[in-house]
């Protein structure tokens, strides 16, 4: 797949601001964060689906009380095994069945990325998981968006500034992805932004959606693909070279194509060096990747070594219930990790708003107007104290 030819490169240093220290727990919270992988089914408040369960008459919670049920939540994603952790979904997708539910789910999910100083934020589900009670793929669609605009009026009015923009999955097990392209595309400029693919990669290629891809493409439209996150190097081939991707949905197995030799040097393989050199955005989920075994911990995960080549890499939670985690938690894992400061924070979030699915002019604003001003805000502020404890 991957050819053996390589271009190899001494690897450099983490380009930090040497005169800054990682980052506190409260300016991390308080940094400005942009968004680009998070399941709606996957994010949902543990007392909201004890809520809507007891409403729906959804009996099948393994848990009630909302701590409870939370914990179970986060121990059976984080188990070890593949049924337990597509349980949890059955149970959020359950109770996601009606507009009403719909429309808060998205709401609160719109409160909960403000509140964790998300700015921008694009957000993906599946409507054709959201059929059960007898809603139209339109009816769900429009359900969501009405949240998503509730949940950016109501953080406006607590004093959060943030964007969210829907991104419409098709499964790759079934057989609605042109379908669902073409939703996607109808409701483009209404509070969509874009086309994504997800489910098992092996056994089910996303060329299988072929169809799909060359419909977006004819329509200028942006689309990512789940691809490198557990099946490896040919899922991320696929989806760049054959389905024409803008994004790769995790991307992680990237790594696979890079050898670190024992004296620091790195050898980048064809597809990887392409990657690279290509600015193709990796949507890594650094805690949703050590769930599912594409790395053993946070230290040996690829992120460290991606950032350090300058591969565009993106931050993101992939499913805050199931993870147990938020942007803040994030961007925290990676600070004790890599001893990351507000600069790297500033590169994660400039990267992620560049591969943003809106147009160019709105994510230059973005940029410049909210999130190079927020960093420069919290790095003042950081200069202003160091100044204080130096004449103290």
């Amino acid at each position: 797949m991957t050819p053996t030819t390589a271009t190899t490169a001494t690897t450099p240093t983490t380009p930090t601001t040497a005169t800054e220290t990682p980052p506190s727990p409260e300016q991390t919270l308080r940094a400005p964060k942009v968004l680009l992988h998070d399941h709606l089914d996957g994010g949902l408040r543990p007392a909201t689906v004890a809520e809507l369960a007891r409403e729906q008459g959804y009996d099948r919670l393994p848990e009630t009380d909302p701590e409870r049920l939370g914990a179970w939540f986060r121990e059976a994603a984080d188990s070890g095994s593949l049924e337990r952790y597509l349980e949890t979904f059955t149970h959020t997708v359950g109770v996601m069945q009606t507009a009403a539910a719909l429309r808060r789910v998205a709401a609160e999910c719109v409160l909960d990325l403000a509140a964790d100083g998300v700015v921008y934020a694009e957000i993906r589900y599946a409507p054709e998981q959201h059929l059960q009670g007898g809603l139209g793929l339109e009816e769900v669609v429009e359900a969501v968006n009405e949240g998503f605009r509730e949940g950016m009026r109501l953080a406006a009015a607590a004093g959060h500034r943030i964007r969210v923009g829907a991104l419409l999955t098709a499964m790759r097990h079934a057989a609605r992805a042109l379908e669902i392209a073409e939703l996607a595309n109808r409701y483009r400029d209404l509070g969509v932004v874009g086309f994504d693919i997800a489910g098992a990669e092996a056994g089910f290629p996303p060329t299988r959606h072929l169809d799909a891809f060359e419909f977006l493409k004819r329509e200028n439209n942006h689309f990512t693909i789940h691809a490198g996150e557990a099946f490896g190097l040919p899922s991320i081939w696929q989806a760049l070279q054959w389905c024409g991707a803008d994004r790769l949905g995790h991307g992680v197995r990237i790594i696979d194509d890079i050898e670190v030799g024992a004296d620091g040097s790195v050898t980048l393989g064809r597809l990887a060096a392409y990657v690279r050199d290509k600015r193709i955005p990796l949507e890594l989920c650094p805690t949703s990747n050590l769930q599912t075994g594409a790395a053993d911990s946070y230290e040996e995960h690829p992120i460290g070594l991606l950032r350090r080549l300058h591969f565009r890499a993106t931050v993101n939670t992939d499913n805050r219930l199931m993870s147990g985690t938020s942007m803040s938690a994030e961007f925290t894992h990676l600070v004790r990790t890599f001893r990351y400061t507000l600069a790297d924070l500033q590169w994660f979030t400039v990267n992620a708003m560049k591969s943003a699915f809106i147009p160019f002019d709105e994510r230059l604003a973005m940029i410049n107007e909210v999130i190079k001003p927020g960093y420069a805000a919290l790095r003042s502020e950081w200069l202003f104290r160091q100044k204080g404890s130096s004449t103290s």
